[in-house]
């Protein structure tokens, strides 16, 4: 099972990537779990600075920007 976090406080991006994130996982045909992490002092322990991010099993894929769902797909090895 694919862990996929969303890095952010909510804004129409965080949301938007998480939209994105879970189109990609169900596209790919993965089992997932998909976690929303607002709280800035859990953000900041994956040295991201910039939101919102994307990590995938523990590892952040991508910040600051908000890929496409094939983009995505890609990333999680779909």
């Amino acid at each position: 099972m694919i862990k996929i976090q969303i890095l952010g406080t909510g804004c129409p991006k965080c949301h938007r990537l998480a939209a994105n994130a879970e189109a990609a996982a169900k596209a790919a045909g993965v089992p997932y779990v998909l976690e929303k992490v607002t709280d800035l002092t859990e953000i900041l322990e994956f040295n991201v600075m910039m939101t919102p991010a994307l990590v995938v099993d523990g590892k952040v894929r991508i910040a600051g920007k908000v890929p496409s769902p094939d983009e995505i797909r890609k990333m999680i090895g779909g």
